[in-house]
């Protein structure tokens, strides 16, 4: 899908191929091979820069190339309820244009709609830049916080029953936090780049920090510097919590196989017993009357004997 827009002070219009002029954001999602082609011919962005965030396993990086200069962030993607995922976006800068490509659409790009046209110009392309990797840090925060509000869900569960189900959504979640770990450190990496770009001043004609720009940007670091103290937190936190419940079924489990022990060794007595008074020998108490009720009485009391050692000995 191919959308051409331009906001400015003036208000937000979008576009058609036929009509683009500079100052405008064009953004592909999903695209097809003819709206690439339709987007190369307007900006004259390479084919291969237009292309490189439609993998779904591009890392984060910056590429300067034939007067474009290509951003790629990784954005946090919500597959399922606990599954979370990452997805490459990436960002060109052109002297007349702001080009997006997106395999899927997703809340960076869909926050920036007729309903905010007045918190963003597609004419200021750095400023634009810096507010989408802005959009991208808070939406890593907002699933921090939805992914530790979900592990204390699933603790709670697991205080209750042990159950396989509870321990998968926890490796889904570890497994999330692995892909924000990697993402948000790589995210930072281009932070950092950007700024050492933005003063080169033969990379002025495509980003330039203004005065009115350092502000945002020092919130952009400030905020992909949380993010990534809050994923080290809760990555360390669900670590431990997952050794916890390892160590509490292992001990869970020792508990029950020692009661199995035990209760093996009372029924074994009775049962040793009635093994010898059951040859064919002569036996104790073999002709007197009362000789089975003594037997049975005698293998009880030996196995209450033997109960009560064992649960001296705490093993149930």
């Amino acid at each position: 899908m191919l959308k051409i827009v331009r906001s400015s002070v003036d208000g937000y219009r979008e576009l058609t191929p036929e009509t683009c002029e500079a100052g405008v954001w064009l953004s592909l999602v999903n695209p097809t091979q003819e709206e690439l082609d339709t987007v190369r011919a307007l900006t004259d962005a390479p084919m291969d820069l237009l292309k490189a965030a439609l993998d779904p396993e591009e890392t984060s990086r910056i590429e300067v190339e034939d007067h474009h200069l290509l951003v790629i962030t990784n954005i946090p993607k919500t597959r399922e309820k606990n599954n979370y995922d990452t997805l490459p976006l990436g960002i060109i800068l052109s002297e007349g244009h702001i080009v997006t490509v997106c395999l899927e659409e997703n809340e960076v790009l869909g926050d920036f709609n007729v309903r905010t046209r007045k918190a963003f110009h597609t004419f200021k392309r750095t400023r634009f830049l810096l507010q989408m990797l802005y959009k991208t840090a808070t939406l890593y925060l907002k699933d921090l916080q939805q992914m530790n509000r979900r592990t204390d869900d699933i603790e709670r569960d697991l205080r209750k029953s042990m159950k396989n189900k509870e321990l998968f959504q926890l490796l889904d979640l570890q497994k999330g936090l692995t892909y924000f770990t990697s993402s948000l450190r790589s995210n930072r990496v281009v932070i950092e780049k950007l700024l050492r770009l933005s003063g080169n001043t033969q990379l002025h004609h495509l980003i330039k920090l203004r005065e009115e720009d350092e502000d945002l940007f020092d919130d952009v670091k400030i905020e992909y510097d949380q993010a990534i103290e809050m994923v080290q937190m809760h990555g360390e936190i669900l670590a431990g919590m997952m050794d916890a419940f390892a160590s509490i079924i292992s001990n869970n489990l020792n508990m029950v196989m020692k009661f199995l022990a035990a209760a093996t060794i009372i029924i074994a007595v009775p049962n040793l017993v009635a093994s010898f008074f059951g040859m064919n020998v002569p036996v104790p108490f073999q002709n007197h009357p009362a000789g089975f009720l003594l037997v049975v009485t005698g293998a009880l009391v030996l196995a209450a004997g033997s109960g009560l050692y064992l649960w001296k000995r705490r093993m149930f």
